[in-house]
């Protein structure tokens, strides 16, 4: 397949859309609580869209009715369950730049997509997905984490990254770049941004990096600042919750009887 071809296959040939196809369409944006919010429809459910038509509609939803946004309004995607890898995501932003909005945020349950827009430089939130009634647990029971979310980049400034699970980042979280995960956070290079570990209350939690000079370091409801003196050399350090509040040593010192223990 050629390159011309496949992205005819991505991107469809759109026809004008009429007043009666923009009530019906599935592909939702609307001004909420002072932003906009694009949401598609999700994937698990009977009529779901395929990415073609899921495109088809986006296109008739952009190009369609009145534009009630300013010029260079940012746009938070709410994606579901959708998987979308980083050509349909560049699509999905392509589109909305063609009418002066820019996509800032992608809300997912699939790990995969949250991979993709991540690396794309999007700012990320990955939700746990809905548990059936049948299958939830006891309400004393805590809710078990994500699986760990893996991403092989930088966090740049301006890009925020939610999990509710592990984050483990093969790279550098840079200064204005922010990591909140309900579970640990790795960070396999520089930690200079803001990162927060057990967001949902785990004091138990860790923030682990290989070169330590975080802006703001929150484990559960705690948090701490960096030294303000820079150390001479660096070591592999962790983060975690003491009776006084968070303290950082060196990942050779640490164990696990350290740990604040909780009824």
């Amino acid at each position: 397949m050629t390159s011309d071809s496949a992205h005819s296959e991505l991107v469809p040939t759109i026809t004008p859309p009429s007043p009666e196809a923009i009530a019906s369409l599935q592909v939702r944006l609307k001004s909420e609580e002072g932003r906009l919010v694009l949401t598609l429809p999700a994937e698990g459910e009977s009529s779901a869209l395929n990415w073609s038509d899921l495109w088809i509609q986006l296109k008739q939803r952009l190009q369609g009715g009145d534009r009630f946004w300013q010029p260079n309004t940012t746009v938070d995607l709410m994606a579901a369950d959708r998987l979308l890898d980083g050509r349909q995501l560049k699509a999905i932003a392509d589109a909305l730049w063609e009418v002066q909005l820019q996509l800032r945020r992608v809300c997912t349950t699939r790990r995969q997509t949250a991979v993709a827009a991540a690396t794309a430089g999007y700012c990320v939130e990955q939700q746990a997905p809905p548990v059936s009634a049948i299958n939830q647990l006891p309400a004393a029971s805590p809710a078990p984490l994500a699986e760990p979310l893996y991403l092989q980049m930088t966090v740049r400034s301006g890009t925020e990254i939610r999990h509710p699970g592990t984050v483990v980042i093969l790279g550098d979280l840079n200064p204005g770049g922010n990591v909140i995960a309900d579970g640990d956070i790795l960070v396999w290079g520089r930690l200079r941004g803001v990162a927060h570990a057990g967001a949902s209350g785990n004091s138990k939690c860790l923030i682990v990096a290989l070169q330590m000079e975080p802006t703001q370091l929150r484990i559960a409801d705690s948090v701490a600042r960096a030294p303000t003196t820079i150390p001479d050399r660096f070591y592999p350090e962790v983060a975690y919750v003491t009776p006084e509040g968070i303290r950082i040593t060196k990942a050779a010192d640490f164990s696990k009887s350290q740990f604040i223990s909780k009824p």
